[in-house]
């Protein structure tokens, strides 16, 4: 798979593990492979059982490689946005030559300016997910995407890195690892979502994406083509099914059945005449449901996630974006989802399937997603995130101090910056703030 233009996305979802293989020719993605298996060993998009969750991997890779007949070693893994915080980072250095006078600026730089971006006080239980550029600074030029081969003598990065809990890193790297894979690199799973499932239009103008999955629901706002929000609702498609098998007294596996085969996530769409059997725990004979009545169920929660999700987006101001709302995830291809989302949030929903023959299903878009989102990233973003450190290395470049700022003015202005950073009354505040600064 070395320099083959090959590239595999492993998506490590509550209810099934899903990998994708594609090649990249020509600026074209062709699927090759595709693996999708039962999840195990995982609970609302967390791991919490190793074994089992490695043992599901497994499994999933095996399906690819049968079908792209290619061995897979490597992968790109979609990191879930439980507890993701999205935070501004800068770095500046020094890149004259011993005499102090400008040298043209290279790779290592590169490498070097972004350590200082990155050599910050994180917290104990969190780890760096990714890490992205927004612009770089020569001598005070701003706007420079690429600085290699410029000349100067101080260089500085501006840009956002994306943190998570380290216990759902190390979980997600373990049960890779333990698989025999080795991790490409780890991505935020909304951030590669939008790259797929939103135009170029709606990336810059903004929108949301939702993304129904099995354990969980996600609501991402992108805007500028950037990630600049997350919320996850600890409810998902399981939970539909979990309340279909309370009410109809009937198993889980018959619950999900029902569902898949008949359900309507907007009442007002089923029809009372359409009846359907049910076998229902303590009888003999099926019990027949309208699917009028079933869709009743699946309303009922669904309105309960969606509107958590708007109380969320309406804090921020977020719905206001134009490009409205895309669904996507497994249950976003139930009937009527796309009529009740745009009931309970009140402004335009379409609901994003992939069009990869054979992965036409909104399940199948994060695994997509992963790949393309790896496959569009320029080279300068590729040496940006190959520079992302375990937090142990991290703490050795503080202790051994090898990226300091260029002066004591720049460090006062980092301070000053931390220190009115911390005066924000609430989680929100800062993200009401830049969101106002677009719809005022």
């Amino acid at each position: 798979m070395e320099n083959s233009g090959i590239y595999v996305g492993l998506d490590i979802g509550t209810t099934s593990i899903k990998v994708i293989v594609a090649e990249h020719i020509k600026g074209q993605m062709n699927i090759i492979g595709v693996g999708s298996e039962r999840s195990d060993g995982l609970s609302r998009g967390v791991i919490v059982d190793i074994d089992r969750a490695v043992s599901a991997i497994k499994k999933a890779i095996q399906q690819a490689e049968q079908k792209a007949n290619i061995q897979i070693s490597k992968v790109t893994v979609g990191i879930p946005a439980n507890l993701l915080e999205i935070v501004p980072c800068n770095g500046m250095i020094a890149v004259s030559d011993e005499a102090g006078s400008s040298k043209e600026i290279d790779e290592n730089d590169v490498y070097r300016v972004t350590e200082a971006a990155l050599v910050q006080k994180l917290p104990p239980e969190r780890d760096v997910i990714d890490i992205i550029p927004d612009e770089f600074i020569v001598d005070g030029f701003d706007g420079i995407k690429d600085p290699r081969g410029m000349i100067g003598v101080r260089l500085e990065m501006n840009g956002v890195v994306y943190t998570g809990p380290k216990t759902v890193l190390h979980n997600t790297m373990k049960c890779v690892e333990k698989a025999g894979l080795k991790v490409e690199g780890t991505v935020v799973s909304a951030l590669a979502l939008s790259t797929i499932a939103l135009s170029d239009g709606e990336q810059d103008f903004g929108a949301v994406i939702i993304d129904i999955g099995g354990g969980q629901t996600t609501a991402a706002v992108v805007h500028d083509h950037k990630l600049k929000y997350t919320y996850v609702d600890q409810e998902g498609g399981m939970f539909v099914t979990k309340d279909i098998s309370v009410v109809l007294n009937t198993s889980l596996e018959n619950a999900e059945k029902i569902k898949r085969n008949y359900g309507y996530a907007a009442s007002n769409l089923a029809s009372k005449d359409d009846v359907f059997p049910v076998e229902v725990v303590g009888k003999v004979d099926p019990v027949q449901i309208s699917g009028e009545y079933l869709s009743e169920i699946i309303e009922a929660r669904m309105t309960q996630i969606f509107e958590k999700l708007r109380d969320a987006l309406e804090d921020i101001r977020a719905l206001q974006l134009p490009g409205g709302i895309v669904l996507t995830g497994g249950l976003a291809a139930l009937p009527g989802m796309k009529e009740l989302a745009e009931d309970v949030f009140g402004v335009n929903v379409k609901v994003f399937i992939p069009q990869q023959m054979g992965l036409r299903h909104p399940s199948f878009s994060q695994a997509i997603g992963l790949i393309k989102y790896v496959m569009q990233q320029g080279e300068i973003e590729k040496i940006v995130k190959s520079t992302i450190a375990s937090g142990d290395e991290l703490d050795a470049l503080k202790e051994n101090k090898k990226v300091v700022a260029l002066n004591p003015q720049v460090e006062e202005k980092n301070t000053k910056k931390k220190r009115n950073a911390g005066k924000k009354n609430n989680a929100f505040d800062g993200v009401k703030n830049f969101f106002n600064t677009f719809f005022d």
